[in-house]
């Protein structure tokens, strides 16, 4: 292993498997994903022009592999091991939170609409997003983090959204 990867292994790793696992609540995903974020930083090291953003890349990185291993298992949320009643209830939690989601998408302005759409539900990248539009990839990327931000703001305003100080989420109630 490269002394360099090495570091970043000894730095990072336990603070990676820890953040990998509070999204994907299993510990063997975990470790595989763990896995492709450090196969991922050997191969793009060369990549990286600013070492004093090496945290924030390889946090990308592993954000990134969070949201591929979503996208591969096409958000299937596991129900294993529920009888009907609780799987039931389970499935109409989620229709019911993507139905709110999808309200809450509708009520922004076409082009924050638009940006949410694309890049994020239609996989779509900021730079293809930018091409297609006529923008700058700058230009792009505001649009999609105003948009982002704009959502949460209309998330977290919701009755029966609980979150933190910071506006992190901590629960939501089925009304």
């Amino acid at each position: 292993m490269d002394k360099q990867i090495q570091e970043i292994w000894i730095d990072l790793h336990q603070e990676l498997k820890k953040f990998i696992f509070s999204k994907v609540r299993d510990i063997d995903t975990s470790e595989d994903i763990l896995q492709d974020v450090f196969l991922k930083i050997h191969l793009n090291i060369h990549t990286l022009s600013d070492c004093s953003k090496l945290t924030s890349w390889v946090y990308q990185i592993t954000r990134n592999a969070v949201a591929d291993h979503y996208r591969k298992t096409n958000f299937e949320v596991p129900i294993d091991g529920l009888d009907f009643a609780e799987q039931e209830n389970v499935e109409s939690l989620y229709l019911s939170l993507s139905n709110c989601i999808n309200q809450k998408i509708n009520k922004l302005s076409e082009k924050y609409k638009q940006a949410i759409l694309l890049t994020y539900f239609k996989d779509i990248s900021q730079i293809a997003f930018a091409e297609e539009l006529n923008i700058s990839y700058s230009g792009a990327k505001t649009r999609v983090q105003r948009g982002r931000e704009k959502l949460k703001d209309l998330v977290v305003d919701c009755p029966n959204i609980e979150t933190d100080n910071n506006g992190n989420l901590i629960s939501f109630e089925n009304t």
